[in-house]
């Protein structure tokens, strides 16, 4: 018959593990271990009345005497909450507060589970010790044997003659043998002695003393190391240390050795200021670099910070220094990417009110590569103001900026500027469409400080240019049905007229000023320049039209957009700075395209055509085929006539096409391969090939890297010669899942290596 005994004692310690993966991102079920359950773990449940710290033993047969022992025999069950002993049969002695158990003995935590051959509990001190012990970690991956485990009263776990592994029963492709792992359940990590790691049962690693994770919380130690091999910095072996400091900082230090270069070191130290604000700091150095004729130093200090010092304060800091030109095409900075050439350095803070908004900001701009330095925005002030229906249904904006320039070179020209533009606008809008009409007043005052070489700026200019903009859409739907399927098809017409006051602006220099792309959105903005030193006067209509197929679901199946600007008047402005060549009656014709073709196909496109000359301006296109989010083929062209070559001057054409590609040969094997060719050079640009093997406890990636190699003119070499117009490489990463790795290797970031990173179109959804 079954017994069942209520005792108000504490069992055996509940120790803290490892805690499970985030249900939004489970483990695959083929890696998922699910350890051994006795059936009377589950009759508890069954029971009503019970208290967690109850104590309930539930058994087929038991004999017990007062005050003395009780012995229990047949599908024993001791529980207390979430912790639960199942065994064969077993003892519990009253008088000096032990339990025993032995036989198919099960120990289950709500954090891990243990079988073993016997089980030796004393109940005052709350620790126990188990002997021919197997372990799971519930819900992980991770498991192993152990001669003895030990339930220690403060709550820690200590494995003698033990092993780890994060690979499913029976496969052994690595394996962690240890002498002693203690498992701390307070800090949650573990410490590993006189340790040997076993890949395919051949002895590759000892390891007198590591320590790994057992849950995501943090602690100081090596992270994995990297190898790779490139002409540009030879065999590089990179072994990163992580320094836990505390909750609010860490650092992580990095030894990267180079056989062609030298030891280039890196650190990054991340912080929390409060619980609104974070920032991180970057330093690299490589001494001496052997690569270069007069081995020069080279260092990168970067610094940002960004976060909210109140409910209204809002603050950001950004600051990036290298030693040359060079050192992100040469170097593989934490910072930057070889493809990035411009450093922001930029401190802003802003204070944000319901109507009204107020920031302050200073910035500097390193280009490399380029002789001349932008100017520097020391200070720059924002005040800007909103109030709907002011009037009516009349709503009034306030923008406003004064701005101080300056410049590191003393033959600039330096300037404080102030503008002020108020505005009105009447929204009218409904479900058939919108229009509005705004009318703006814009004024700016320069106080300029000329150099001699700028004879034609003036120390002081007033401009003053009104702005009428009219600007309406239409929207149409109808039902329709193409190719068996229904759909709603809209059109979307829109206009806008926009007139701006011509003034003479050639007194005024050129701080942070440039023209705008012309894109399809582009046509409708109100301005051509980025920046206020010059505003076109415009007289001019642009109309336009989007049309797009909605399918049953109301998700997008396609959309297509064309329009263009008619200039009644040529801008007198653009003219006179040389913007234009020759006067224009219209804009190119810009037109975009996003489309679900076929079942896998989408195909994403723009073109901008000069109508006038007959002749393309801009245009690229990606098909791409994608049966699944794991498989992607995209062929890509991109056309830009007249593109001005910095490093030369040079006008050139860029006329280039490209594959890439992401693709499963099995479920843990992935291929992934990049080429472009440029076609009017009759060159390859970049190749990429890149192989990766992923399994539950481990990934390996094996990758070859060819491509064009930037190289800016700078005094670090003697001569520009010096440098590969070409780099290659061959790239290896390793990762064991379990044993501190950066765990899984992601398919995505082989997308993203190279000068052309892989940017998804606007994908319609199936």
């Amino acid at each position: 018959m079954q017994i069942r005994y209520f005792l108000a004692l504490s069992l055996l310690p509940q120790c803290v593990f490892a805690q499970t993966p985030d249900a939004e991102t489970p483990l695959p079920s083929v890696c998922l271990i699910e350890p051994p359950v006795s059936r009377s773990f589950n009759d508890r449940e069954k029971l009503s009345g019970i208290k967690e710290s109850d104590i309930v033993i539930i058994s087929d047969n038991s004999s017990a005497s007062f005050e003395n022992q009780a012995h229990f025999s047949g599908d024993v069950s001791f529980s207390q909450g979430a912790r639960h002993i199942a065994a064969d049969e077993a003892t519990l002695d009253q008088k000096k507060q032990q339990l025993s158990a032995n036989g198919n003995l099960i120990f289950k935590e709500e954090q891990f589970t243990v079988t073993a051959e016997s089980l030796q509990a004393q109940m005052t001190s709350n620790s126990a010790t188990l002997t021919g012990a197997e372990y799971w970690f519930n819900g992980q991956q991770a498991h192993g044997d152990a001669n003895k485990l030990q339930i220690t009263s403060d709550n820690n776990l200590i494995l003698s003659g033990t092993n780890f592994t994060t690979c499913p029963p029976g496969d052994e492709s690595w394996l962690l043998e240890a002498d002693m792992i203690k498992i701390d359940s307070e800090e949650e990590w573990g410490e590993i002695w006189n340790a040997k790691l076993r890949v395919a049962d051949i002895p590759i690693m000892y390891i007198p003393y590591m320590t790994i994770p057992v849950s995501e919380k943090r602690k100081s130690g090596f992270l994995f190391p990297s190898f790779s091999t490139s002409t540009t910095n030879g065999v590089q072996l990179s072994v990163p240390y992580y320094w836990n400091i505390a909750p609010e900082y860490d650092l992580t230090i990095t030894p990267d050795f180079m056989s062609s270069r030298g030891l280039f070191a890196k650190t990054e130290f991340r912080y929390l200021a409060g619980e609104e604000q974070n920032g991180q700091l970057n330093v690299e150095y490589l001494g001496s670099d052997k690569k270069l004729t007069n081995r020069p130093d080279r260092y990168l200090l970067h610094w940002s910070h960004q976060g909210a010092l109140t409910e209204n304060w809002r603050v950001r800091a950004n600051y990036t220094d290298v030693s040359d030109n060079n050192y992100f095409n040469d170097l593989n900075s934490d910072v930057n990417r070889s493809t990035d050439n411009q450093l922001s350095r930029i401190g802003e803070a802003s204070y944000f009110e319901q109507n009204w908004d107020l920031n302050m900001r200073v910035q500097d701009i390193k280009v490399l590569g380029e002789d001349e330095m932008p100017y520097q925005v020391m200070p720059q002030l924002n005040f800007n103001y909103r109030q709907n229906r002011i009037w009516d249904m009349v709503d009034f904006r306030f923008n406003s900026e004064l701005t101080n320039f300056s410049h590191q070179e003393n033959d600039y020209s330096t300037a404080t500027r102030l503008h002020m533009a108020p505005s009105l606008s009447l929204p009218i809008q409904g479900p058939a469409g919108s229009f509005t009409s705004e009318l703006k007043l814009m004024q700016t005052q320069y106080w300029q400080q000329t150099v001699e070489s700028d004879t034609q700026l003036d120390d002081s200019v007033s401009r003053t240019i009104p702005q009428v903009r009219l600007a309406g859409q239409i929207n149409f739907d109808r039902d329709a049905r193409f190719w068996g399927n229904n759909y709603k098809q809209t059109l979307e017409p829109q206009f806008q007229y926009l007139y701006v006051g011509y003034e003479d602006q050639s007194a005024i220099g050129i701080y942070d000023t440039a023209q705008l792309q012309e894109d399809y959105f582009g046509l409708f903005r109100d301005r051509r320049f980025s920046g206020l030193d010059r505003i076109a006067d415009a007289n001019q209509l642009t109309v336009g039209f989007t049309t797009r197929f909605l399918d049953e679901q109301n998700l997008e199946k396609f959309k297509f957009s064309l329009g263009q600007t008619i200039y009644f008047e040529e801008s007198k402005v653009l003219l006179e700075n040389q913007y234009l060549q020759e006067p224009q009656s219209t804009s190119v014709l810009a037109a975009e395209i996003d489309a679900h073709v076929y079942d896998d196909w989408f195909i994403s496109g723009s073109v901008q055509h000069d109508t006038e000359n007959n002749e393309n301006k801009k245009s690229e296109v990606t098909l791409d085929f994608r049966p699944s989010n794991d498989k992607l083929l995209q062929f890509s062209y991109r056309y830009v006539p007249d593109l001005l070559n910095t490093n030369t001057n040079d006008r050139v054409n860029i006329s280039q096409a490209g594959v890439r590609t992401s693709w499963p040969i099995r479920d843990d094997l992935y291929f992934v391969g990049n080429w472009y060719y440029d076609l009017n050079e009759d060159r390859s640009i970049e190749t990429y090939t890149g192989f990766q093997y992923e399994s539950c406890c481990w990934a390996v990636r094996l990758s070859y890297h060819y491509r064009i190699k930037t190289n800016y003119d700078d005094d670090l070499s003697e001569s520009i010669d010096g440098r590969e117009e070409f780099e290659k490489g061959v790239y290896l990463n390793f990762v064991i899942k379990g044993l501190g790795g950066s765990g899984p290797l992601g398919v995505e970031d082989m997308l993203d290596e190279g000068l052309f990173n892989y940017r998804k179109p606007l994908y319609l959804r199936n």
